[in-house]
């Protein structure tokens, strides 16, 4: 049997932190990193997303971030590609891969090492859903889903339009549920011997001042600016999913005030976190640290990857 590669994962909510230890725990053990957002992908989503900017990744190669363009589709089946690519090529140049994220879906079904079928895609049906879903809401097509998919219905969030899309699109292509295909993808073992890290806070009203701070932040940096330029080149899906946007969009029609938008960006952007960690921990492989209860969050990670962690085992999806 193959041995397995090393692989370091870093995981958690939005503004925990992740960035700043994954480019350490790389600086340290000569790596590269591997980004897990699924918001990040996008070219010209710098802000809303928080992209590193070339000061804070410190001369790390980050890959899988900032490659395309927000009017193409994109799978988790796609991410699962390319990110085995990338982690691959990253190894072969004897480097130590270092995952970064808090975009779930993509973590699991890359380290559980998920195999998708090729379902058929139907272009014109997935165009009505993403009208449907900008114009009904994601409550409306998850209703819709539960009718035949009730598993893959609980387990979305109605702010996850392509995701739902996806699920719906599937069904009523091929026959078989999004549920039934997971079931089917009889995953072979992951090829990666994973350190799971993932960052939490013991205080969660510390988690959430950070995420504040954050959004404050962003508007300094001309939020309004790029969710308007984004808005004004018809983008779709995407931009109705994009935590930033969508809550400025009506600032930005004059529907509602300024303070009023900032206030509801807040209150999102803490929902998703809190809808990160619950994903989270359902794994119980990653090994936490409360970032706001030690002294050093490097530290404490060193301490983690010395002892190997415990090993991914692909958790129930």
């Amino acid at each position: 049997m193959k041995e397995k590669q090393r692989l370091i994962a870093v995981l958690g909510p939005t503004a925990s932190g992740k960035t700043d230890l994954a480019v350490k725990i790389a600086k340290k053990y000569n790596g590269e990193i591997v980004s897990a957002d699924s918001m990040q992908i996008y070219k010209g989503m710098d802000i809303a997303t928080a992209k590193p900017t070339e000061k804070e990744k410190e001369g790390i190669p980050h890959h899988l971030m900032d490659f395309l363009d927000p009017g193409q589709s994109f799978s988790v089946s796609d991410y699962v590609k390319l990110a085995a690519e990338v982690t691959d090529d990253i190894i072969s140049r004897g480097k130590l891969p270092v995952l970064c994220g808090g975009s779930g879906l993509y973590v699991r079904s890359f380290l559980d090492n998920i195999t998708f079928s090729e379902e058929e895609h139907n272009e014109q049906l997935r165009n009505e859903l993403n009208e449907r879903y900008i114009t009904e809401g994601g409550e409306t097509l998850l209703k819709e889903l539960a009718q035949f998919d009730p598993e893959s219905a609980q387990r979305l969030n109605p702010s996850n339009g392509k995701r739902i899309i996806r699920a719906i699109e599937i069904y009523k292509t091929t026959g078989i549920t999004m549920t039934e295909q997971l079931r089917l993808s009889k995953a072979k073992p992951s090829p990666y011997d994973v350190t799971a890290i993932g960052l939490t806070f013991s205080d969660r009203q510390k988690l959430y001042e950070r995420i504040n701070r954050r959004v404050d932040l962003m508007l300094e940096k001309g939020l309004l600016k790029e969710a308007e330029q984004f808005y004004s080149e018809a983008k779709g899906i995407t931009a109705s999913a994009a935590i930033g946007y969508k809550e400025v969009k009506p600032y930005l029609e004059g529907r509602i005030s300024l303070e009023a938008a900032v206030e509801k960006l807040k209150m999102e952007t803490r929902r998703y976190a809190k809808r990160q960690l619950t994903w989270f921990r359902k794994d119980e492989y990653i090994r936490w640290i409360e970032a706001d209860r030690c002294n050093d969050v490097f530290e404490e990670a060193e301490k983690i990857i010395a002892d190997g962690g415990k090993i991914w085992t692909n958790p129930q999806l």
